[in-house]
């Protein structure tokens, strides 16, 4: 008989993860299918950085600019910028500018223009706890990578359950970091300069420029 109940309990248990997985695929999915809808988009952050281990805290506002695949992210003080093909990444502070390709299957970090869809490969993912900030309703998705390896330990995605936007990011990492963006600001279809994403050598005749292949 005891075993009889374990046997049920371990159905229940898997059905109810199943239907927790199947909800947030479903919320992530209409979170993607939302933003591909938009022309362009025009966030303001702020991103947070905190190890109580090893005590270190760090705070910072940031914008980014994304259109389809191409980005310019300002963030401490360096601009980052993707044209589709290279990512420029602009440290006025030391008047150096690093250039390098970009390699779709070498590349495991979540990037401004792959956050809304960086989940749909190597993440099990499970709805979480529901929130109300400021009369919003944020439901939280739990995703964890599949590989047991990763430097990533689970990421929290808060999304607005009204407007399917991503209210906030919180991902943790194995060595104990925890990594919060907020967003402050959310614009779509902006007027977008031409030469946004155009990266133009002239402008930077007294920077180092080190190219990496």
């Amino acid at each position: 008989m005891k075993k009889l109940v374990f046997i049920l309990a371990a159905i229940l248990s898997f059905n109810v993860q199943a239907q927790s997985s199947q909800k947030a695929e479903k919320l992530l999915n209409e979170v993607s299918s939302k933003v591909q809808s938009y022309d362009n988009m025009v966030i303001e952050f702020k991103y947070a950085l905190e190890n109580t281990a090893e005590n270190v805290s760090q705070e910072a506002r940031g914008d980014v600019s994304i259109d389809g695949e191409k980005y310019v992210l300002n963030l401490m003080g360096t601009t980052q910028m993707f044209d589709g093909k290279k990512i420029y990444t602009i440290i006025p502070e030391d008047e150096e500018i690093n250039i390098s390709s970009y390699v779709e299957e070498d590349s495991n970090s979540i990037t401004p223009s792959k956050m809304f869809s960086f989940y749909e490969e190597g993440y099990n993912y499970e709805m979480d706890i529901t929130q109300s900030v400021k009369g919003r309703e944020i439901q939280y998705v739990k995703l964890t990578p599949k590989d047991s390896n990763a430097e990533i330990k689970n990421i929290l995605l808060g999304i607005d359950k009204q407007t399917k936007h991503i209210y906030n990011l919180i991902q943790t990492q194995d060595n104990g970091t925890k990594i919060t963006i907020t967003v402050k600001s959310f614009k779509t279809d902006q007027p977008l300069a031409k030469n946004l994403f155009t990266f133009d050598e002239a402008r930077y005749s007294d920077y180092y420029i080190n190219r990496i292949d």
